[in-house]
């Protein structure tokens, strides 16, 4: 029987021979997780954290997040997860609208100043948060207090009493997750500990983490691809190897020295192992991956010539990463797709027709809805009537994504219907750069588009400017990269004298397509 909360479950590891984390060589007992969370539940709620109350998680791939991820689920608060790419716009956005009461970071990490970033965010935006946590492997004294928050080290948090008391409920939600889908601002997914745990035991089984299987590591945490690797590594009681930034070459050395069985990630970072001259696959059975690059098109034919099988996925913040795959026993051909078979029992799907609203037939295109009872979300954070909308009358997660079904339970993924874009591997909005490019002086309109390049789909930004006004386009870029994750930064912002429409019964549409013709004549 499954466990009903995450401490629960981790109890149920305690005796683990094999190491819960492999972090950059040094091994962390299940044992030694389980204290470092309690001691960290201790220290939030000396802080003031209760059951409902949201903490934010800015770190990268470290132990300390998932001990605080876990700290958070034994107290019954939320870990709210904050991309390290994401500069003050959006920090400020997620720690207003989720009303966090502590910020956890690491202020140097990569190098980048984010205590800077912190410090540039709208103050009113910071209204609810109550202290500030440094994670810092330096050894530095963090002050007593900054941008007039109580400041602490993660040291210090972790440093007390471990916390007895369990708080920890099934139906406690205990993750949100940030995703743009179409939306201007982004919308906070939150997830329950029973379907977290449910999930991961799915995984498991479907992925066949079995007794002698050890996971890489290489999506970040603060996403679910990356974060429901880690649950079904840790359900399945198996070493998840992490460090805080991607390597390919010491990822090669890892999956020798500890014989990797599983990897999900990108195309990109497929690449980046194939890339490295003599690498060796013979421990891994096979590298779940997410195709986000067109100019990786070929990936799975280049891995299968070096040992290494690739196999298509699909899933989606609102019903957790991994939530299908394709057989690693497969033809190429349909190892490619993205989709596959659920791995849950309980789900199932099907592609409803956009225009007339009727469920098609297997083999015909349409918005794939999936019934996902052991993965799907508890509902949008604050937002009850998005969560509404997102969910049919019988319970059905409406995805926005274009696909087909197949007679023996699989599934196609094709595109997304909307106009989202996929940039740095995440989707994203136009809307959210779009509001951004349009606080910059003088501009009165903006549209984006994504144009293919060879390191992956770039944004690029149309703008219609204010009456005399002139573009100064580089200043308009660094508006925005000042705000945004580099990879939501227009690579172009061209000026034009009104957006390609096409006239309509109700409203004028703007040509996306023709404005992507235009930019990828501009860029090439």
């Amino acid at each position: 029987m499954n466990p009903g909360t995450l401490p629960a479950l981790l109890a149920q590891r305690l005796n683990t021979a094999a190491p819960a984390l492999i972090d950059r060589g040094r091994p962390v007992s299940f044992r030694e997780l389980a204290a470092e969370s309690r001691r960290v539940a201790r220290g939030l709620q000396q802080l003031g954290v209760r059951a409902g109350d949201c903490v934010a998680l800015w770190l990268p791939n470290v132990p300390a997040w998932l001990a605080s991820f876990l700290a958070c689920a034994q107290l019954g608060a939320v870990a709210v997860s904050v991309n390290t790419r994401f500069r003050s716009h959006e920090l400020a956005d997620i720690l207003q609208r989720s009303r966090s009461r502590v910020l956890l970071f690491w202020p140097g990490f990569k190098g980048i100043d984010f205590s800077g970033i912190l410090g540039n965010c709208d103050p009113q935006a910071l209204e609810h948060l109550q202290s500030v946590v440094i994670y810092d492997e330096a050894g530095a004294n963090p002050p007593g207090a900054l941008l007039g928050k109580a400041a602490l080290s993660y040291m210090l948090l972790s440093g007390g009493a471990p916390l007895l008391q369990d708080d920890a409920a099934p139906g406690a939600g205990c993750a949100i997750f940030t995703t743009s889908g179409t939306t201007k601002a982004p919308k906070f997914v939150l997830h329950d500990q029973r379907t977290v745990i449910r999930h991961a035991m799915d995984v498991v089984k479907a992925f066949s983490i079995d007794s002698d299987a050890a996971m890489l590591l290489a999506p970040p945490l603060c996403g679910v691809y990356g974060f429901c690797s880690a649950m079904a590594s840790l359900a399945a009681g198996r070493p998840l190897l992490m460090a805080p930034t991607w390597n390919a070459e010491q990822a090669v050395r890892d999956i020798v020295a500890h014989r990797v069985t599983h990897i999900n990630g990108t195309d990109e970072a497929a690449a980046q192992l194939l890339d490295i001259a003599g690498a060796s696959f013979s421990s891994t059975r096979f590298f779940g991956y997410a195709a986000f690059n067109p100019a990786q098109g070929d990936i799975v034919r280049r891995a299968d010539a070096r040992g290494l099988k690739l196999v298509g996925l699909y899933g989606a913040s609102e019903i957790q990463a991994l939530f299908a795959r394709q057989d690693e026993r497969a033809a190429v051909a349909e190892r490619m797709l993205a989709g596959g078979l659920p791995v849950s029992p309980a789900a199932r799907v099907r592609a409803r027709d956009p225009a007339s609203g009727e469920i098609q037939p297997h083999g015909a295109p349409g918005e794939l809805e999936f019934l996902a009872p052991s993965s799907r979300m508890a509902g949008y954070h604050g937002n009850p009537e998005a969560t509404r909308e997102a969910l049919t009358g019988d319970g059905y997660y409406r995805s926005g994504d274009l696909g087909y079904t197949l007679a023996d339970g699989r599934f196609v993924f094709l595109t997304r219907i909307g106009d989202a874009l996929r940039l740095g591997g995440f989707l994203v909005s136009p809307m959210e750069i779009e509001a951004v490019v349009q606080d910059a002086p003088g501009i009165a309109a903006c549209q984006v588009v994504g144009v293919p390049r060879a390191g992956g789909p770039v944004p690029v930004a149309f703008v219609v400017l204010q009456h005399g006004a002139v573009l100064d386009e580089a200043a308009a870029i660094a508006h925005v990269a000042s705000r945004l994750a580099r990879y939501k930064v227009p690579l172009r912002v061209i000026p034009v004298d009104a957006f390609p429409v096409t006239p309509g019964a109700n409203a004028t549409k703007i040509q996306k397509g023709k404005l992507r013709e235009m930019a990828e004549a501009l860029l090439n």
